[in-house]
């Protein structure tokens, strides 16, 4: 029996990973695809800035919910957080659909509120889903974690894809930038569909997932209860005093006091990649060889190198564990302002294909680094709480650079 109990743990290890990076990948797949068709929502409204409009609707909806939730993150029934995020996704996603098929497409005020609407509900979707699963994987292998944090980056990388692909495709067909948008997201309803089965029928029951759910209720966790009941295990109620010191865990203020650092890690790194990307990238490099393709290949490079980066620290000899080298090189990274303005400046279009590519790079390389490490030590429902902590202080991050990013229109008469 003790020889088979390692083996039986890890059953079902590597579909584990799968499935974290396609749920990974759903949860901003709905977001990135409004990023990356910003060709066709400059064209339809080219007075609203829709590039950095629809980024900062989304933001305040994020963080504000996401900070409710992590303050009542230990009370919260962690299945039903992430079933209602995911069909949220999956709802506002299709609304997309239907409301550019009720328009034809002809832009106009009213669609474009309709459009700032569902930015703001995949904000609301994001904050259930994306604090809901780093803090639920933060107790389990660092494979997930990471798997799930590929399948964030993987998101850019499919949209920009697909997004090329369909531009290509309908490129010289009339009215060709709006079917393709449409077929756009047709594939991205059926995808946030799927994350839904997945997360309802399929994560529940592998082995190995159970057993870090189990292990986690044994150390106190009460949000992991209807998880483990769609698994088939039922958890028993909790006892009398002792079970109460038992289970005793840090509370939030004492676990960001003792992981400051790695919480202003998030907010720093986030903070510089969205005052760059994508408004800066979308509407302030210049006109080049490549035309109206230009925003599109910035995007695709950023999205590449995204998602390069959060696998790089699977190799142990290149993944940084240091905290204040983790530091100082993400102090570091605000080089790269400077390095963009001269760029979009001077350069040509290869120098500022390479600078976003490294945006990308290290961006993805350093969430990694931070998220896999500040959990270490720690009792499973402190690590799920330091999870949504790290994660409200990233979207912190995105919020002050989706304001920050405002500052490039300075002097271009907006």
């Amino acid at each position: 029996m003790v020889n088979s109990e390692p083996s039986k743990r890890l059953e079902g290890k590597y579909s584990a990973i799968v499935v974290c990076w396609l749920l990974g990948n759903g949860c901003l797949f709905s977001w990135n695809s409004m990023l990356t068709i910003e060709d066709y929502y400059s064209t339809l409204f080219p007075k609203y800035h829709p590039s950095r409009v629809l980024t900062l609707v989304y933001q305040p909806f994020a963080v504000g919910t996401l900070a409710i939730l992590t303050y009542h993150e230990a009370k919260l029934n962690t299945r039903k957080r992430n079933l209602f995020g995911y069909t949220l996704f999956f709802i506002s996603t299709l609304m997309v659909l239907i409301l550019n098929l009720a328009t034809s497409g002809k832009g106009g005020l009213g669609y474009f509120i309709g459009i700032c609407a569902i930015s703001g509900a995949f904000g609301v979707s994001d904050a259930h889903v994306q604090g809901g699963m780093v803090g639920d994987l933060s107790y389990m292998r660092p494979e997930f974690i990471q798997s799930f944090l590929g399948g964030l980056a993987a998101s850019g990388a499919l949209t920009s894809a697909l997004r090329l692909i369909t531009k290509a495709a309908f490129e010289n067909s009339k009215d060709g930038l709006r079917k393709g948008a449409i077929l756009f997201f047709a594939i991205s309803t059926f995808f946030e569909l799927l994350c839904v089965l997945l997360y309802a029928l399929v994560l529940p029951k592998l082995p190995i997932v159970k057993y870090y759910r189990s292990k986690a209720a044994s150390e106190g966790s009460k949000t992991v209860s209807s998880d483990l009941a769609a698994g088939g295990i039922q958890t028993l109620p909790g006892g009398g005093e002792e079970d109460a010191k038992q289970f005793e865990r840090k509370g939030n203020k004492q676990l960001l006091l003792e992981n400051i650092d790695y919480a202003l890690d998030m907010f720093l790194i986030y903070m510089l990649t969205l005052s760059i990307f994508p408004g800066f990238l979308s509407e302030d490099t210049g006109s080049h060889s490549l035309g109206t393709w230009y925003a599109l290949v910035l995007i695709a490079m950023y999205n590449v190198g995204d998602l390069i980066g959060r696998y790089i620290p699977l190799l142990k000899s290149l993944k940084l564990e240091s905290r204040k080298l983790i530091t100082v090189v993400i102090l570091c990274r605000f080089l790269l302002i400077p390095a963009f303005y001269f760029t979009a400046k001077y350069g040509d279009q290869g120098w500022m294909i390479l600078l976003t590519s490294f945006l990308g790079l290290s961006n993805g390389y350093l969430t990694v680094c931070v998220l896999t490490s500040a959990p270490k030590g720690y009792k499973g429902p402190e690590q799920n709480a330091l999870g949504n902590l790290l994660v409200l202080f990233l979207l912190g991050g995105i919020f002050a650079g989706v304001t920050l990013d405002w500052l490039w229109l300075i002097g271009k008469g907006w």
